[in-house]
């Protein structure tokens, strides 16, 4: 059965969208109530700006990457265009710190935007769709479907961006809603109520991982907590036990006897998370085993 997509305002915005999201998922509504409203970076002067930035960044820490991006934007003497890049030496952009394979990137980029094959005009960008913007971004050495992502969403401000491929969006919703952490094709088919705002579920995903690095709101302990979301893996846990507890008095009794084994998120049971998809089940402790930590906080916002 095909998902029916609301529509969109013709005039909808991150604001407008997550306060849309607010009204439709609890989850997302306690992440506005703790969080705020969404608050993205500021865009880049050009959409060539924005490109030439996330292949500088790619692999890099934060401060490194702007060290090296700030001496780039110095060789091309200010001018971060196709035609800059272009006429600067390569001596010049390696010895601002880019290695071979980012100056091959950045020369690459410069070549596709000037013979059209990547369209970065704001009319001709206005006509393609969001595959269609991937798909030609992908044709640059060395950007491929995550960068072309984060290009959509920070900055073109699309609002319908899912990428399941990303660490932090995937750590962030199995986080927020009390669930082990979905793999990229969970995490397509549990981001389907979100349409056509998926932008929005994804930087509350984000959040979340932020959230609970830092121990804040219901995100008791770095590495050992759960959002908000297992509140309502618990009400709707509790409204099971109770119907079937109506029909056989003997199981509720049972079911007391256990509670200390069986309360709390519905979490490796696979039982159905809160908008309706089915969780996988997954070994006890692997959530929270020192290695499971340490991948999982690789799952980061991009700079």
């Amino acid at each position: 059965m095909s998902t029916i997509v609301p529509a969109r305002p013709a005039r909808a915005t991150f604001i407008s969208a997550a306060r849309e999201l607010a009204a439709r998922d609890p989850v997302i509504a306690q992440l506005v109530e703790l969080d705020g409203l969404p608050r993205l970076r500021p865009r880049a002067p050009s959409h060539f700006a924005a490109l030439v930035r996330s292949i500088v960044f790619q692999q890099l820490a934060g401060a490194a990457a702007a060290a090296i991006h700030a001496r780039v934007v110095t060789a091309l003497r200010g001018d971060v265009t196709p035609g800059a890049v272009l006429a600067t030496p390569t001596a010049e952009l390696r010895a601002a710190g880019l290695s071979a394979a980012k100056e091959a990137s950045l020369r690459d980029l410069a070549v596709k935007v000037e013979e059209g094959t990547v369209v970065l005009d704001p009319r001709g960008l206005a006509r393609e769709s969001d595959d269609e913007v991937v798909e030609r971004l992908s044709t640059v050495r060395g950007i491929g479907r995550w960068t072309a992502e984060m290009f959509l969403l920070f900055q073109l401000r699309r609002l319908d961006v899912w990428p399941t491929g990303d660490l932090g969006v995937r750590r962030g919703y199995g986080l927020a809603w009390g669930i082990p952490m979905p793999s990229p094709k969970e995490l397509a088919l549990l981001g389907e109520p979100f349409l056509p705002y998926r932008s929005v579920a994804a930087w509350y995903c984000w959040r979340s991982v932020a959230l609970e690095r830092t121990g804040t709101g219901p995100f008791v302990t770095p590495g050992g907590a759960v959002g908000p979301g297992a509140a309502v893996a618990r009400s709707a846990a509790a409204g099971r036990s109770a119907a079937a507890g109506r029909g056989n008095s003997t199981a509720v009794r049972r079911t007391k006897g256990t509670a200390s084994a069986t309360d709390g998120p519905a979490r490796d049971r696979g039982r159905p998370s809160p908008d309706g998809a089915r969780q996988v089940r997954t070994p006890p402790g692997a959530r929270t085993s020192p290695r499971g930590r340490a991948r999982a906080a690789r799952g980061r916002p991009p700079a």
